[in-house]
């Protein structure tokens, strides 16, 4: 695996009580689109603005750099982690 790389806008969140590495991604994106069949990202952007915890767990998996199916992993920490990506664009 690469280093962490936060001029990627890579992000470090604690999961499940393992750093993990998040990344708001073009391939993430269309994953997204294609998942909650919106398209565009103003779209997309409406949409994750009501989440159910179904749908977070999607989000989080799809920003996610390395497998976490695994791992037992917070409300509240998965929301930060995903806020804390999102916050990383530029």
């Amino acid at each position: 695996m690469s280093p962490f790389n936060p001029a990627r806008g890579e992000v470090m969140a604690t999961l499940g009580g393992r750093e993990v590495r998040l990344c708001v991604t073009l391939r993430a994106l269309a994953m997204l689109e294609h998942h909650f069949g919106v398209t565009g990202l103003e779209a997309l952007g409406a949409r994750l603005k009501s989440l159910s915890a179904a749908d977070l767990s999607v989000v989080l998996m799809t920003l996610s750099l390395e497998d976490i199916t695994a791992l037992d992993i917070g409300f509240q920490e998965a929301l930060d982690a995903v806020v804390a990506a999102f916050g990383a664009l530029r």
